[in-house]
This record gives C-alpha cells, structure tokens and sequence, in this order.
C-alpha cells in the first residue's frame, strides 16, 4: 500500500513539545522507510499549554490521505476538544476517529500498523492493545 493510502495519525497533547517528541519517537521505533502520516497537534496557537481545534485540524487535514485519521490524545480536555471536533461533523477530515490508547505506545502501534498498510479499524486497534503491554 502506498503512503498516499495510508491511515493517517494525529497525536494530540497539551504541550506542543511533547506532541513532536513522541511523533519523533514513534517515526524512530517503527524503523523508519516510507511511513503513513504522523502529526503532532499540542500546546496553544500563541505556544503554551492547552489544546486548539484549529492545530488539531490542521493537522488532521495534513495527515488526510483518504484512508482515515486515527486521534490520539494524552489527556482530558484534550479528549473533550477531539470529540467537540467530531460532533460537529465537518471540522475534521471524514473517517477520523478518537482512539482510546496510551499515548506513547498507542501511537507507536498505530504508525507500525498504518506503516504496515491496515486499516483505520486495525489501527485504532494496535493502538487500543497497546493498553495491555507489560513493563514488568
């Protein structure tokens, strides 16, 4: 599958610092070649903490190539604007979808998948398992 076809990825947080680290992170663990989209939305427009619609659309739109957009998000109101987003209808890309997921490791499950050519329904569910990982 191409990249053009791929499942695009929006990692969204409350710091925009921390929203590029893990895209970075993720880009980095899923061993690199011809990955699926994966943009960072976090922080305000003026570059504080928060979470803004319009970076959360802008880079939904960018991670829009058609096949789907798999949100993740780190914290609660973060999760309130995605969903707000959402009910609207028309303010992201169609086929986008809040993935409940750990943030770190949810998104990197999601780019291996999306990476791999699945779906946004495999997607979501790479990054849904990824609750289960063990670190003991």
């Amino acid at each position: 599958m191409s990249a053009g076809t791929r499942v695009g990825i929006v990692l969204v947080s409350h710091s925009a610092a921390v929203a590029v680290a893990v895209a970075e992170l993720a880009r980095g663990l899923a061993g690199g070649g011809d990955l699926a989209p994966v943009l960072p939305a976090g922080g305000s427009p003026d570059g504080g903490l928060g979470t803004s619609s319009e970076l959360i659309r802008s880079a939904a739109e960018a991670a829009d190539r058609g096949a789907g957009v798999a949100i993740l998000v780190d914290l609660g109101s973060a999760v309130l604007t995605v969903k707000a987003l959402l009910a609207e209808g028309d303010e992201l890309p169609g086929n986008s979808r809040l993935v409940d997921a750990p943030f770190v490791e949810g998104a990197v499950a999601a780019l291996v998948t999306a990476s791999a050519g699945g779906d946004l329904d495999a997607v979501a569910a790479a990054a849904s398992e990824a609750y289960a990982y063990r670190k003991d």
